[in-house]
């Protein structure tokens, strides 16, 4: 439905593969609405030749972008974590100076994000927020994440128990809708690849075009643990188990990890396993459709990723979560959390395996969401935009203590 009056200007920014997956569908939408002028705002690690030069793949998709931000150095510790996230800030000020958009949309919950929202406060420009109230405690992820949400000034949560964590927050209960997660929008709207497709694709990514799926698939999703002072310090246990579980007639599929400190290492980590071990590869970066086919043909995800957490579910996949990161994230059946130590990992290999634990994930039912997020945030924002006065969304009310 067209609401009569101008236009409202809705930015988005996004950082990374991992967000831009989830944003996709949101996307599509905005660009799509008749009332709508979409501004996107792309940074970061989209736009390192290290990681996988993605930038390239929003382009590929059909989206117009309006900023290009270099901020991202090329460093792997917390320092230049820091000056990442202030160059960030610089550049965001003149892009959003100049842009004034009605509405900023943000996600998640990478550092980056809080240049964005600092910007957008002192700029006086709206923010909303998608995937606010989760629980990661083992990360800086979870502090980035409940910092954005008292900056924003809309909320749109993925699961019914972060919609209750935002509003005691002290948000007020209209501006928070449970939304779901965009992510699992791709697999309802998007094809996903077969077998034979999914092959190919990975192909493309390799030096030996006769390189084929095997029958039992490891895909492995491994990022620093960012609270840690030492973020690798739970590596060792991981590749460890790695070591041993390589030797098995299961083929291990690396993810890069996300561009935080200590990935450098990570990555170096990788690169001797596979260099190991013919049955391991790594992979830069992989589109989003090509991931979730993967995880649609795979026996099992390891590592500490939030993919795990959050889209493994809809395809029943047993994930075997490892360590810190994911802590006190709300989680389906099939997740099982192992101690990072290598008996604790292989154990719980072994327990993803068994047929008792597959069969106890038929219909299994993910919190996160029912492929419809993109649809019900597009609607919501819309709705604001068009009967709320500025002055009254960016007001808000303190709640009444309990």
């Amino acid at each position: 439905m067209k609401h009569p009056g101008p236009k409202r200007t809705i930015a988005v920014v996004t950082t990374s593969r991992a967000d831009y997956s989830h944003l996709y569908w949101p996307l599509k939408d905005l660009a799509a609405h008749p009332d709508i002028d979409l501004k996107l705002i792309v940074l970061a690690a989209h736009l390192s030749p290290e990681f996988g030069n993605t930038v390239a793949e929003i382009e590929r998709d059909g989206f117009a972008i309006a900023a290009k931000i270099e901020c991202l150095l090329s460093s792997d510790s917390d320092v230049g974590m820091a000056k990442t996230l202030g160059l960030a800030a610089l550049s965001l000020a003149d892009t959003l100076g100049q842009m004034r958009p009605d509405l900023l949309l943000l996600i998640a919950d990478r550092y980056e994000m809080l240049a964005p929202a600092s910007v957008a406060l002192t700029l006086r420009i709206p923010v909303a927020h998608i995937e606010g109230g989760e629980v990661s405690e083992g990360a800086i992820d979870d502090q980035v994440r409940n910092a954005i949400t008292k900056m924003a000034h809309l909320h749109f949560t993925s699961t019914h128990t972060a919609r209750s964590r935002v509003m005691a927050m002290g948000e007020e209960t209209w501006r928070v809708l449970r939304a779901g997660a965009p992510s699992l929008d791709h697999l309802r709207r998007s094809t996903l690849l077969d077998r034979t497709q999914l092959e190919a694709a990975l192909r493309l990514h390799m030096a030996d075009r006769t390189w084929q799926l095997a029958e039992q698939i490891t895909v492995v999703a491994y990022h620093p643990v960012t609270l840690l002072e030492d973020t690798t310090a739970e590596a060792d246990a991981v590749f460890t188990a790695l070591e041993k579980h390589a030797t098995t007639s299961t083929q291990i599929l690396f993810c890069y990890p996300n561009a935080d400190a200590g990935s450098y290492a990570l990555m170096a980590r990788v690169r001797g396993v596979c260099a190991a071990h013919r049955n391991a590869h790594l992979f830069i970066n992989l589109p989003a459709i090509t991931y979730w086919s993967l995880l649609r043909q795979a026996s099992l995800l390891l590592g500490n990723s939030s993919s795990g957490i959050m889209e493994a579910a809809s395809f029943a996949l047993p994930v075997v979560n490892i360590g810190l990161r994911q802590y006190g994230r709300e989680r389906a059946r099939n997740i099982l959390d192992a101690a990072p130590n290598a008996a604790d990992i292989l154990t719980k290999i072994a327990i993803a395996h068994s047929p008792g634990f597959r069969n106890g994930l038929y219909a299994l039912e993910n919190p996160y969401g029912d492929g419809y997020a993109a649809e019900r945030i597009v609607a919501r924002m819309v709705e604001v935009l068009t009967t709320t006065p500025r002055e009254s969304l960016l007001r808000k009310r303190a709640q009444p203590l309990a």
